[in-house]
């Protein structure tokens, strides 16, 4: 798996003209799934998630969770994040996993998700044209691979 989180002071995403999801203060995290994903990945990337300290805390400093601020989640599927550019300049997408993987992983990540930090997520629509917005706090971006955990 493949997440791209960013602090947010307010994100949503829209698809067909309508508001799905919307949150203040928090996450907007796109998730990226793949074929070799497994349960052990959500476990790991949920606990990474909900304890990275990025918030400011009352001296200024990033020493503060999404919990501990009592912070939104927005996740958005996004198969483009397990894009392989090694060869031309032609993405190929076959480390993406298909949907019968990706979508239950997805819905399982985001529950996981959701009991870790003590709120509901906000979500997107598996395989949907969505429209994302976000305004990014810091900005503060941070890239994840469960298969680079070193």
């Amino acid at each position: 798996m493949r997440a791209v989180i960013q602090r947010v002071t307010s994100a949503s995403v829209t698809i067909g003209g309508e508001v799905k999801s919307a949150i203040g203060t928090g996450l907007m995290i796109l998730l990226g799934v793949g074929h070799e994903d497994t349960p052990e990945d959500i476990d790991w990337l949920v606990k990474k998630i909900a304890g990275l300290r990025i918030f400011n805390d009352d001296a200024g400093v990033m020493n503060r969770s999404v919990v501990d601020v009592g912070g939104d989640a927005l996740v958005v599927s996004q198969f483009t994040l397990m894009a392989s550019t090694k060869k031309g300049n032609r993405p190929s997408y076959i480390g993406a996993a298909g949907h019968e993987l990706a979508i239950p992983l997805y819905d399982k990540f985001c529950a996981a998700l959701s009991a870790a930090i003590g709120r509901p997520v906000g979500t997107g629509e598996f395989g949907a044209d969505m429209k994302v917005a976000l305004v990014n706090d810091g900005p503060v971006t941070i890239c994840i691979d469960t298969k680079n955990k070193q």
